[in-house]
């Protein structure tokens, strides 16, 4: 009984481990993609993205009922079933992250007013770097049990916020100053809006993350909780 729940456990690892690394791949490419500047997405790149979404969704629900029928044959104790429950959590959050990444590809393509994405390079370049290591640092947390990293992810997850609140008002400044307002600019203004919601995003899903992180090492649940003062 032992042996099949080590062999269980470890196979829920394996596949844990797994998907994480294809959704860090993913936010490398997005990493890529912004901070070169460009506003046109290799079609290699891109299919890689789309071919690791098609990866993602699949081990999300592979991983779901491993977990499910691990939890229900092998009863783990106290510890193992909460590193389970987190796992589950993560995965979930993972997912969202993948999603998240595949449209922020497709919007960087529809942005067809060059000065404007230009002016606002600087800005999504430290954003997207800021996110992705809040995505490593928080699964850090959870894979080996520090909850210094945790910490860290939660209490940098404000500083996603604040960014991508001054970028608004800089947008919203942006189309006021215009005497005339194109589809083209629109249509841009739009894009970059949405585009850096979806970063925003992330450093949210990181959070949760780092959130499952403690829960898995300390069994506490620390969601809604304020806990970076």
């Amino acid at each position: 009984m032992a042996l099949k729940k080590d062999i269980a456990l470890q196979a829920i690892e394996d596949q844990f481990e797994t998907l994480s690394n294809i959704v860090l791949e993913q936010l490398d490419y997005i990493e890529q993609i912004i901070t070169s500047g460009k506003m046109k997405v290799d079609e290699d790149m891109m299919q890689n993205i789309e071919d690791n979404e098609h990866r993602i969704n699949e081990l999300e629900i592979k991983l779901s009922e491993k977990i499910t029928t691990t939890i229900t044959l092998q009863q783990p104790v106290a510890s193992d079933l909460r590193k389970i429950i987190s796992c589950y959590r993560i995965i979930i959050n993972l997912e969202r992250i993948g999603d998240l990444a595949l449209k922020i590809a497709l919007h960087v393509s529809r942005i067809k007013t060059p000065e404007l994405y230009h002016s606002f390079h600087e800005v999504f370049s430290n954003t997207v770097i800021h996110g992705c290591e809040m995505v490593k640092k928080s699964l850090l947390a959870f894979i080996n049990d520090e909850t210094e990293l945790a910490i860290w992810t939660i209490k940098n997850d404000d500083v996603m916020d604040e960014v991508n609140s001054k970028l608004l008002k800089k947008l919203v400044k942006e189309a006021d100053a215009q005497e005339e307002v194109s589809k083209k600019l629109l249509r841009s203004l739009i894009a970059i809006r949405e585009m850096m919601t979806n970063l925003e995003r992330i450093g949210d899903y990181a959070t949760n993350i780092a959130e499952d992180a403690i829960y898995s090492i300390e069994g506490r649940d620390i969601r809604h909780l304020n806990i970076t003062e």
